[in-house]
């Protein structure tokens, strides 16, 4: 897919402010910090599109990307550590929730995690349950130009033991840096979109 057109739409709080065109639909989740408003700027080829920031937790809505008139990205909050009050984490945490069991115009949820730290107990969550919801998952393991090649090949090997049950497609090594899995990741992508 060649993207010609990138352009943010709204943030939105609650399932009431969900666009109302119906276009398709790619969810992008992931803990804090795992590098996935890297990962959105660089298949966008886009510098600041989604906000990075050194500060976990920057993502506090669902913030919805247009592309080439035709698709949305949505970019998720990060689960995790994020330093915000309880009551934040679990209005996010319900938001996300509901969004991802109701939304028609979902097609795919891309899944990231961090390959030097591996999936963790809510990784596991998220995948599981997006499985037990039907939902057709992309796992992608970015990071990986922090690693030797023989470190990426053993912690790719790790990760596929661990999450073949819980996956239907191969993971996606990604970096932001190098490029690493951008066109694998932009073939699966566009397969969820074109359902």
């Amino acid at each position: 897919m060649k993207i010609t057109h990138v352009e943010f739409v709204k943030s939105v709080a609650g399932l009431d402010q969900l666009p109302t065109d119906r276009l398709n639909e790619v969810a992008f989740a992931g803990r804090s910090n795992v590098g996935k408003s890297s990962l959105i700027n660089c298949i966008l080829n886009r510098k600041k599109m989604a906000k990075t920031s050194s500060t976990p937790g920057k993502t506090r809505h669902l913030n919805y990307f247009l592309i080439n008139n035709k698709y949305y990205f949505v970019d998720l909050p990060g689960y995790g550590y994020a330093k915000v009050s309880k009551s934040e984490k679990e209005h996010w945490q319900r938001l996300i929730g509901q969004y991802l069991l109701s939304s028609e115009n979902l097609k795919g949820v891309v899944s990231i995690i961090d390959v030097r730290h591996g999936a963790s107990v809510l990784d596991m969550q998220l995948l599981e349950w997006l499985k037990e919801i039907k939902r057709p998952v992309c796992l992608v393991a970015t990071k990986t130009d922090k690693l030797s090649k023989s470190a990426l090949l053993n912690q790719l090997k790790k990760l596929t033991r661990e999450l073949t049950p819980l996956i239907a497609r191969e993971i996606i090594p990604f970096s932001s840096v190098n490029g690493m899995g951008k066109k694998m990741l932009m073939r699966e992508i566009l397969t969820f979109l074109e359902q």
